[in-house]
């Protein structure tokens, strides 16, 4: 708390740090909008295969594009890319609303959510490559446990309000639209704060030596290539790796679920209003796990490692996920606070993991590589739901074995780690630093 309360007095992390509230807040309003509309249209019945598809659609792409954004991040600068791209965003989700208004086919919708999803991925890239130049380096730790977390958050509260917008008005396109608008709204105060920041304030420096466009892209693919080598060559970092690929596989399993129960079980699928507002408390408490782990786990790991703790949190993964096999939504949302736990947790220890063990030089590629394997494993697992669930999302057999592969993932994982312990210095140097 004393690290956050000295980070909070700098004046340009503090407007950043606000970029970055406002600008996530819009995304959870935007992101119900879009659940309402593609999974809770009154008009739709919508099953596994249709969230699947729907996951594909607007996620694969953007995975798959994300590590190409710094190559003109690294030409542009950074405020005003936070700026032009929040305005930017507004203007292409008012012209979403307007496509829901017309009811044009889904196809077109899609274009238009996914023009906007990687406009966001500019943003988000945009707002990490900025943290170094409003932070002192011996708070740069602190200050990207706080900021990521602290954007979850706000994105589920701005959830929760669309969530309520909803409530109070009647199902359809309309109610759709009006939530797509407010969003609009809402990245427009975002880019009004990144424009209190100096125009020059987040970079890059203007002499330092750029490559034409055509190199760095080129140089993107060879990077990738690169980073996926030197993690094979780096047995702890791929470990980690693998854990976490496996640990979002399963999330993304069981997200499907929670989806189609919501729609189809706890509340009538005729009733979509209630359907998405009982998702949107399911978010909430999902991010109010992840909340817990960002303060639990700098306390745990400096006493049992990280790579103890990782492997606890793959373990919890195949028991607090046990609850959901009642398919009643008491227990299911005690799931979801166990899974957002375990989840965060996890990244939070593999994050570590692969700061620590991967060369300087090599470290923003194998993030890069880290990226496309944490969204298209959450594709792939949409996949496999719409292939094994039944359309009301209750199957006590996927449940048992989404149970399995987070216990396979945590036995292997453990076995690993036996044999390759990995450089524990973060957390240890954090917890001696906060002892001074």
């Amino acid at each position: 708390m004393r690290d956050l309360r000295e980070l909070l007095r700098l004046r340009d992390f503090r407007r950043l740090f606000a970029t970055r509230l406002t600008s996530q807040l819009s995304d959870g309003v935007f992101q119900v909008a879009l659940a309402g509309h593609v999974f809770f249209s009154p008009e739709k019945h919508t099953g596994a295969g249709d969230i699947a598809a729907a996951f594909a659609v607007l996620l694969l792409p953007y995975s798959l594009v994300g590590p190409f954004t710094g190559v003109l991040l690294d030409r542009w600068r950074r405020r005003q890319v936070l700026v032009w791209c929040n305005l930017l965003r507004a203007g292409l989700v008012v012209a979403t609303g307007a496509l829901v208004l017309a009811r044009v086919p889904d196809a077109v919708f899609y274009v238009a959510a996914l023009a906007v999803l990687s406009v966001n991925r500019f943003v988000l890239a945009g707002l990490s490559a900025s943290l170094p130049r409003v932070v002192p380096e011996e708070k740069l730790v602190v200050a990207n446990a706080v900021s990521p977390t602290a954007g979850t958050v706000v994105a589920s509260a701005g959830a929760l309000a669309a969530v309520v917008v909803h409530l109070f008005v009647p199902a359809g396109t309309v109610a759709t639209a009006l939530v797509v608008f407010i969003a609009a709204a809402l990245y427009v105060g975002s880019a009004a704060v990144a424009a209190t920041m100096a125009v020059d304030l987040l970079g890059p420096d203007p002499g330092e030596v750029v490559p034409r466009v055509r190199d760095a892209v080129l140089g993107v693919a060879r990077g990738l290539r690169d980073g996926a080598r030197h993690v094979r060559q780096r047995r702890a970092p791929a470990d980690a790796l693998l854990l976490i690929t496996a640990m979002r596989f399963c999330f993304g399993v069981l997200t499907v679920m929670t989806l189609l129960l919501c729609r189809n079980v706890f509340n009538d699928p005729a009733d979509t209003d209630k359907g998405l507002a009982t998702l949107g408390v399911t978010v909430a408490v999902t991010a109010a796990g992840f909340f817990v782990a960002a303060v639990v786990t700098p306390i745990v790991t400096p006493r049992i490692g990280v790579a103890a703790w990782i492997v606890v949190c793959a373990g919890g993964g195949a028991v607090g996920q046990l609850p959901i096999a009642v398919f009643q939504l008491g227990p299911l949302l005690v799931a979801a606070f166990l899974l957002g736990l375990v989840s965060q947790g996890a990244k939070i220890g593999v994050d570590t993991i692969v700061q620590t063990t991967v060369d300087d030089a090599y470290r923003g590629r194998v993030f890069s590589v880290y990226d496309v394997l944490f969204n298209v494993s959450f594709v792939g697992a949409a996949a496999v739901a719409a292939v094994t669930l039944p359309a009301d999302g209750r199957s006590v057999g996927v449940l048992l074995g989404v149970a399995a592969l987070y216990a396979a993932a945590a036995l292997l994982y453990a076995l690993a780690v036996r044999r390759r312990p990995p450089i524990e210095a973060v957390f240890a140097a954090q917890a001696s630093a906060g002892q001074d």
